[in-house]
């Protein structure tokens, strides 16, 4: 990216100015004017640094320096008519290159190269200012959604490979499930959440309430990475509980296997013990594999 946006070059986006300069006038194109001080703190640069590189700007007719209403004592820079000119020239750059090398992508692909920089972005922006990233973008939604049982498996896929070396038999099997799952949500006792941002799904649950005697199996479980850490596993897990609760089933039961410590605190934060763990060969490893269980709370508030 550094290279085929040009920040290599003694200058940048087909004008003649560095980097720290382009940087400027995007920032005062978007927020109309700005002090010297709120330059600093957005560029990262030191105090001298901005004070020559503004100078050169004003000296090239891009900014002006305009009285501050708020503060007589200093002044704001904002865009002259020539540097709103120089920054329409910038974005026409950046669309040009940015839309030429989309063009190669698919609509999903493309879906997923602004998420993942939006992500990346915001976590850059976290660690640089030691705060916590915010959850308010990521939605749970319940019941079945186009798209679901196809994302499902490829979140499953993708990180057991990664984890585990499950691959092609370990994907099929976990599309056979995920489909014949699907297939009984008329069912009111089994149900499908999917964790959102915007209208991609980074995460799912489900409940199959058809178990044997009374009980149900909680299934589907996986977070697509960019929705990690975030809190959305805890969500979910949350409203597949309130499920379980509400039905009364007997008891509600997962398998797993060993290792996956952030996924068992999880299930024993809600109440699941592990009831049996067994080392069997599957998916071309050895695995230790692990039943929990969490028996009946409370009083169900629908006849199961």
């Amino acid at each position: 990216m550094v290279r085929e946006l040009g920040f290599m070059q003694a200058t940048l986006a087909a004008t003649d100015y560095p980097p720290s300069s382009v940087h400027t006038i995007v920032e005062l194109g978007n927020h109309d004017s700005l002090t010297a001080v709120e330059l600093v703190g957005m560029l990262g640069l030191e105090k001298s640094s901005v004070s020559r590189m503004v100078r050169k700007l004003i000296e090239a007719g891009e900014i002006e320096e305009v009285p501050n209403e708020q503060d007589a004592r200093s002044k704001k820079l904002q865009l002259t008519d020539q540097g709103r000119q120089t920054l329409r020239a910038v974005d026409a750059f950046a669309v040009q290159r940015v839309g030429a090398a989309m063009a190669h992508l698919s609509e999903v692909q493309q879906q997923t190269v602004s998420a993942g920089l939006g992500h990346y972005a915001t976590a850059l922006r976290t660690q640089r200012l030691g705060t916590q990233p915010s959850t308010a973008s990521l939605a749970i939604a319940r019941g079945y959604r186009p798209g679901i049982i196809g994302r499902m498996v490829e979140m499953h896929a993708s990180y057991y490979v990664r984890y585990a070396n499950f691959g092609q038999p370990f994907e099929s099997l976990v599309a056979s499930d995920m489909a014949e799952l699907m297939g009984r949500l008329h069912n009111p006792r089994n149900e499908v959440w999917a964790a959102l941002d915007g209208e991609r799904i980074v995460g799912s649950i489900a409940i199959d309430g058809e178990g044997e005697g009374g009980g149900a199996l909680l299934r589907c479980f996986i977070l697509d990475d960019s929705a990690r850490g975030k809190g959305a596993g805890k969500r979910l897990l949350a409203e597949a509980i309130k499920f379980c609760d509400e039905w009364g089933f007997r008891e509600t039961r997962l398998w797993t296997f060993k290792g996956l410590d952030a996924a068992r605190k999880l299930y024993e934060d809600v109440g699941f013990t592990l009831e049996q763990e067994q080392e069997v060969e599957q998916w071309g490893g050895r695995i230790t594999g692990q039943w929990f269980v969490r028996p009946a709370t409370g009083n169900p508030s629908v006849e199961a």
